[in-house]
C-alpha cells in the first residue's frame, strides 16, 4: 500500500494538488491509519488558515430553516401517477405452481407410485437380518455389473 508523505498531506489541505490527485487522497483515507494520522496533524499545523465559522448558531439557523422549508414542500406534493406494474403471465404465478403440483400429488396417488414406495420403504427400514441384507444388496449390484459387463462383451463380440 503507497503511504503519502507529510508535505503531500499539507498540500492537500492547503488545496494545492489537482482533482486527481484529491480523489486518490481521499480515498485513501479510508484505508490507512497512518496517512489519517498526518493528514491530522497537517490540519492542526494550518488551522489557523482555514476558515472560521463566525456564528454557528446562525449557520444552525439556516440549515434549520432549509430543513423546513423542504419538509412544508413535502407535505403538500403533487399526486405524482403510480408506475403500472406489468401483468404476470399465467404460468408464472403461484396459484398455478400449486395447482401444477397438486395435479402431480394426485396423478401419483392413484397411480399407487406412493404406494410402491412405502412398501419399498417398509421393506428396506426393516429387514430380518441387516447382516445378510447388506450382502445380498452388495451381491445384487455386483451380480447386475458383471450381467452388464458380459452384455457389453457379447454386444463387442457379435460386431466382429
Amino acid at each position: 500500500m503507497k503511504h503519502y508523505s507529510y508535505d503531500e498531506w499539507l498540500s492537500y489541505v492547503k488545496d494545492e494538488v489537482s482533482d486527481k490527485t484529491r480523489e486518490e487522497l481521499e480515498s485513501h483515507l479510508y484505508t490507512c491509519d497512518q496517512c489519517l494520522e498526518n493528514y491530522l496533524q497537517a490540519i492542526s499545523v494550518h488551522e489557523s488558515s482555514l476558515p472560521v465559522l463566525s456564528n454557528e448558531s446562525s449557520f444552525t439557523d439556516l440549515v434549520m430553516e432549509e430543513i423546513s422549508k423542504q419538509k412544508v414542500v413535502n407535505e403538500n406534493p403533487v399526486p405524482k401517477k403510480q408506475p403500472v406494474k406489468a401483468k404476470k403471465p399465467f404460468y408464472q404465478q403461484a396459484a398455478f405452481h400449486y395447482l401444477i403440483a397438486a395435479a402431480a400429488t394426485l396423478l401419483l396417488t392413484f397411480s399407487g407410485v406412493f404406494q410402491s414406495l412405502a412398501t419399498y420403504a417398509s421393506a428396506v427400514e426393516a429387514p430380518k437380518d441387516m447382516k445378510e441384507k447388506k450382502l445380498s444388496v452388495t451381491e445384487g449390484v455386483i451380480d447386475k455389473t458383471f450381467a452388464w459387463m458380459d452384455s457389453l462383451e457379447k454386444k463387442e463380440a457379435n460386431k466382429k
